[in-house]
Order: C-alpha cells, then sequence, then structure tokens
C-alpha cells in the first residue's frame, strides 16, 4: 500500500473512531419529512385555550380538563398555534401570565392511517415553554421537561380504540421558571397586602429577554411504518477530492431489517451507495459544504436516502427517509477556527426569535426575510443566542451556508443553588436532546452550553467540566465553549472550552461615557486571555445603545454619534488581533426584541432601541438618520442592515 492509500486508510479508521462516539444516544428525534413511506399532517392554525387563573394555577388538573372538550369546562377563546400566547390578547393579565395554560384541538385523522395496524402515527410538538403534558382523547400520552426542543410520542393505538370519535389533543404548558430549570428563575411571593392584592406573586430571572410563553413551533402527526428508520447519524471527512461520509441508521420495529444507502447531489445524480445499518461513503470529486462568501458555491447539500424494508411473518415494511448532508470538517487550532482546513472568521450576529404579536412563534415570512437581510449585509455567521432555534431555521442556515453556534438555554445561571446535581442532571439532558436534533446539520459549527453564567462561584468548575465534558462525548466532531463575562483569572469554566467567547461593553456598562478607554481596555482583554488559555478568541457580544434621531456634538451616550465612536473603536481592535488570535465578531443585535416592562428599558412600543432591550448598531453609516428602528417593520430592518453593510461588505 502505498502513502496517500495508507494515509486514506488512516482518515476513514480517525472517522470511524470519532463516529463510535458520536452515537451515544439510544432514541432519534428525525425531523419528520414526507417520503413515499412517510405522511404528515400539520395542526397549526387556531386552538381551544384557556389560562388556568385559580389562585394555584392547579385547577385544570384537580379538575381533569383533559377528560373532556375544554370548552365544557368553561370559557376558551382562539389562540394560533405556533405563537406565543402573551400579545395575542389585549388583556395585561395574559401578557404576564405565569402557571399553567391548556390548549386543545380536536383533529380528524385520515382513515387509511387508523384502518391500517402497521402503520405508526406519532404527535409531534416543536418545542413549548416550558414544561408540557399531553393527552389524547383524555389518555396521558407524555410530558417534556424544556423549551426550546421538539418532543413526541406514538398515539396510533389510542386513536384506533374508536375510530368513529375524533382525535381529540390537549397540551397543558408551564411557563415557570425554578431554579433547576433552564433557563433558572424564582418565583416570589407579595404577602404584604397594604401593598398587593392577595396571592399576587412575580417571576424572576436572571436574562434580559421577554419569557414568551406557550406552543411556539408546529405540531403535527406524522406517520411511519411500522419497521422504520430511527436516527440516522452522519460524520463527514474528505481527504484530497474524496468526500468521506460515515453513517450509521438506527431501526426500530424490526429485529432484521434490509438497508441501503444512496448518496445523491444537485442534480440528482447518484454519487455513492452502500447496504447496511453502517458504513462509509466515499465520493469522488467531492462538492464540499462551504459558509457563505467563503466560496463560490456556498451550501451545497448532497441528500442521503434511506431505504429499509423488514417483514413480521405477515407484512413486508418498507420506509424512505431522506436527509440533506453537508460534507465538511471544523478544527480549532491556538489560534485559528479551521472550516475544510481553510480559516474562517465570525462576521456576524447574535438574534432572537422574536417577533411583533407572535412572540417566539415560528414565523416563515420573518425567518426568509432575515436571512435575506443577513447575506444581503455579508453576515456569515449568528449565535442562537440564548436558546436553541428551529429545526426549519438551522435548515436555512445548511441551504444558505451560514455558520451557526448552537446555544442551549444556559443563560441567567447566576444563583448558586443552580450549580446543584439537579440543575446539572437537567442540563445535561437538555444537551443530550440539542446533540441529538442538531448533530447532522453543516451549519453547526460549535455548541455552546451557556450564555454569561456566574462562572466565578467556586461550583462551577465542576458544573463546566462536567457539562463540556459530556457535550464532548456526545459529539467529539464539534468544539464546545460558553459565552463568559467573567473576569479572566477566575474564570473556572474556562479551561475546558476549546474556544473563548467574552462579552464586553466597554464605555457603556463600564466606564460609561468615557470612549478613550476602549482601544485600550478591548487590547488588554485579549491580552489576559490569551495568555493565559492560548486558545483563539470570539468576541461573542459587543456594542452600545442609541435612541435614533438623538444627536450630540461631542458624542454622548445614547446618540447616534456615541454608538458610531464606539463602534469604530472595537472594529479598529479587532482588526489588529484578527492577525493573530482573534477568530471572529458578533455584534449585539441583528434585531430588537421584546424585555420585560421596567425602568432601564423601553418594552412598550418595538420603536427604540433602548439600554439592555436591545444595542443595535445603529447609524455607523448614517450619523444624521432619524428613523426609528423598531426590528420588525422591512424599512427599518434593512436600514439596519445598510448600516452594517460598512462592517461586514458581501462583495
Amino acid at each position: 500500500m502505498d502513502p496517500p492509500e495508507r494515509l486514506g486508510m488512516f482518515r476513514v479508521v480517525c472517522l470511524l473512531a470519532v463516529f463510535d462516539a458520536v452515537c451515544l444516544l439510544d432514541t432519534g428525534m428525525l425531523f419528520p419529512r414526507e417520503s413515499s413511506s412517510r405522511e404528515v399532517k400539520e395542526l397549526n392554525g387556531l386552538w381551544d385555550f384557556r389560562a388556568d387563573q385559580s389562585p394555584n394555577r392547579n385547577q385544570g388538573f384537580d379538575r381533569a380538563w383533559y377528560k373532556s372538550r375544554l370548552a365544557e369546562t368553561g370559557p376558551v377563546i382562539d389562540m394560533p398555534v405556533p405563537a406565543s400566547y402573551n400579545d395575542i390578547t389585549q388583556d395585561p393579565a395574559l401578557r404576564d401570565f405565569i402557571g399553567w395554560v391548556w390548549y386543545e384541538r380536536e383533529v380528524v385523522v385520515p382513515a387509511r392511517w387508523v384502518a391500517d395496524g402497521g402503520t405508526r402515527v406519532v404527535l409531534r410538538v416543536g418545542s413549548a415553554h416550558y414544561y408540557s403534558v399531553v393527552w389524547v382523547n383524555g389518555v396521558k400520552v407524555t410530558e417534556h421537561d424544556g423549551g426550546h426542543l421538539p418532543f413526541e410520542v406514538e398515539i396510533g393505538s389510542l386513536i384506533r380504540k374508536d375510530p368513529t370519535v375524533p382525535c381529540r389533543i390537549t397540551i397543558a404548558v408551564n411557563n415557570t421558571l425554578t431554579l433547576e430549570t433552564l433557563p433558572p428563575g424564582t418565583i416570589q411571593h407579595m404577602d404584604d397586602r397594604t401593598k398587593y392584592p392577595e396571592g399576587f406573586f412575580v417571576q424572576n430571572f436572571n436574562f434580559d429577554f421577554f419569557n414568551y410563553a406557550g406552543i411556539h413551533r408546529p405540531v403535527l402527526l406524522y406517520t411511519t411504518p411500522k419497521a422504520y428508520v430511527d436516527d440516522i447519524t452522519v460524520v463527514t471527512d474528505f481527504l484530497d477530492n474524496t468526500g468521506l461520509v460515515k453513517y450509521n441508521v438506527s431501526v426500530q420495529g424490526a429485529a432484521n431489517a434490509t438497508l441501503s444507502v444512496t448518496l445523491i447531489d444537485k442534480d440528482g445524480r447518484c454519487v455513492a451507495t452502500s447496504n447496511g445499518p453502517a458504513g462509509v461513503l466515499k465520493v469522488v470529486d467531492v462538492k464540499l459544504w462551504w459558509p457563505y462568501l467563503m466560496h463560490e458555491n456556498p451550501g451545497y447539500l448532497y441528500s442521503m436516502e434511506v431505504r429499509l424494508t423488514a417483514a413480521d411473518g405477515k407484512s413486508t415494511f418498507e420506509d424512505v427517509y431522506s436527509l440533506p448532508v453537508g460534507i465538511r470538517t471544523v478544527s480549532v487550532t491556538s489560534t485559528q477556527f479551521l472550516i475544510n482546513n481553510k480559516p474562517f472568521y465570525f462576521h456576524g450576529v447574535n438574534k432572537h426569535e422574536d417577533s411583533d404579536i407572535r412572540g417566539k412563534g415560528l414565523d416563515w415570512p420573518l425567518i426568509v426575510k432575515d436571512f435575506n437581510l443577513m447575506k444581503w449585509l455579508g453576515a456569515n455567521s449568528f449565535r442562537t443566542s440564548h436558546y436553541p432555534y428551529a429545526e426549519e431555521i438551522l435548515q436555512m442556515c445548511d441551504r444558505h451556508g451560514i455558520v451557526v453556534i448552537d446555544e442551549c438555554p444556559g443563560v441567567g445561571i447566576k444563583d448558586i443553588r443552580s450549580f446543584g446535581k439537579a440543575s446539572l442532571t437537567h442540563h445535561l439532558v437538555v444537551m443530550d436532546e440539542l446533540v441529538r436534533r442538531d448533530k447532522n446539520h453543516p451549519s453547526v459549527v460549535m455548541w455552546s452550553v451557556a450564555n454569561e453564567p456566574a462562572a466565578e462561584m467556586p461550583p462551577a468548575e465542576f458544573y463546566f467540566k462536567t457539562l463540556i465534558q459530556h457535550t464532548k462525548a456526545l459529539d467529539p466532531t464539534r468544539p464546545v465553549t460558553y459565552i463568559t463575562a467573567s473576569n479572566y483569572a477566575r474564570d473556572k469554566g474556562a479551561p475546558y472550552v476549546d474556544v473563548i467567547c467574552v462579552n464586553s461593553y466597554f464605555s457603556w456598562y463600564h466606564d460609561p461615557g468615557h470612549l478613550e478607554v476602549i482601544p485600550i481596555q478591548l487590547n488588554t482583554q485579549f491580552e489576559n486571555w490569551y495568555g493565559k488559555y492560548q486558545k483563539p478568541i470570539i468576541q461573542s457580544e459587543y456594542g452600545a445603545d442609541a435612541v435614533p434621531g438623538l444627536h450630540s456634538d461631542p458624542p454622548v451616550m445614547f446618540t447616534e454619534e456615541y454608538q458610531k465612536v464606539v463602534l469604530q473603536s472595537y472594529h479598529n481592535v479587532f482588526d489588529q488581533k484578527r492577525k493573530q488570535y482573534v477568530i471572529g465578531e458578533l455584534i449585539w443585535n441583528f434585531a430588537d426584541f421584546m424585555t420585560v416592562q421596567g425602568t432601564a428599558t423601553a418594552t412598550t412600543s418595538r420603536t427604540t432601541t433602548a439600554a439592555t432591550s436591545t444595542r443595535v448598531e445603529l447609524c455607523y453609516l448614517f450619523p444624521s438618520m432619524t428613523t426609528v428602528y423598531c426590528g420588525f417593520c422591512n424599512y427599518c430592518r434593512q436600514t439596519l442592515m445598510l448600516m452594517l453593510a460598512v462592517r461586514y461588505p458581501a462583495v
């Protein structure tokens, strides 16, 4: 065997070793896709809705609302799904409601699904905030702890008990945050009756975005055969012009099944085939997945078709599932972030899943508009601050070549009690679910396990060491980080991350009004972090607030001129440090978003960029602009992008 062949065999062996580490999860959560063997029925639209206004928020369980139609147990209102419930009505009590809310819808299930005992019928919820309990025809079928991630359950046996009865789906959702949830929070009861009414309480938390609640992503039914493809995991590599796709297929419902795997390019041509539940597909003249603006053909995706055939002695089952596959590699050195062995610089933004009226509800027009704006701007990346975004958004990133730092809901971990065993156990489960869902997205290049935790507290070292090691065990192909705002010398989790991600707002939260300190303090920040850890650094947040139309010369805080100088000062340092070990800059924030009401933020209308609710980087290009930026109308989003295009030119 000559040297090139030995090298090629070595790469395959390494790929197999890495892949074995990836396959730790024993159940799948494939995105529902229609095929010749699978059907999907969306249940989006209007659902019956009621908030449990009882003092203990538990009347719905005490009186078993799930046993009959919700409208028979009291008044209901229309509630769109997917959407947050907070901004839908004119009721201020519902906007800030904490506790159980109830959704219900009757569904007509296709007769062929019911008649065919060899068909699995699965109920799937894309996400609900935060704790959910689900019943079908009054029978509890599942519950799920945590928002932002999907959960599902097979319900075929229930709907077949009486095919003449409509399928009644009831979902109770509770948005209460505790010290052990992600994100954490506390409930504070106000017992002074000279100040507060009976039963008055508030939800406290340590993050600066509104705690939207409800069913935020699509609810649907989908089918598979009795024997079906449960999960697929792919790990990719390449050697010269040959792509390597290591795959593993998990099968449920059959002890013995025949599997064929076909990789198809964008032109519909078969480029590689294999048989069996595991193997390596070799792609000659491979087209790699590249980030936007890093290649003339970014976001190239193959389609991997998995075809299963199985029999149980009475029937033969066939299942077909197609998975988009991008062939690319990710690695980190002490000074660089490499995609396909080429240095990659994160020119990007932080975002929120947040828009007017529908809150965190999935909104396709807004998603497509934002992607067009990001590409027009020249941004190549974003962080899912501060929770996992919808699968549909990651699919868009895959297709468009937008790089993603995929963050779990570990935001606001400030109380030492949130570093306990129960919190860590839940956090580990959340990372299990996140990696299981997003492991095959080529756009996802790094996991973030938290945002600005109290990483200087004594329990933080064990907590983050355990959490990061667990995430690496789930997926050793991607680096792991968390976003810090701690002192570099006292951050107890920093030794365990692969990339340092640091947030700082010099001349804003620190030394407010003193623009002259930015070059000194930012340079010192970078030198301190790199000097101690010898790891590449991303400036994961930076910026300053501005009130559009407010001007001053010389610049003062909240004016457009002040914000412009802040950005220019940061960028000057970035341009020097990126020649050494700074590998990215993520501006805060891509668009305005809602926060809780308070004296520090303007939240009653989405027409300002005041205080901590947003730090949108206005007026970099147009210091005389007087337009109010709301973050939600097309004109204002385009105006923001025009400003940022100076920093991230697309051409």
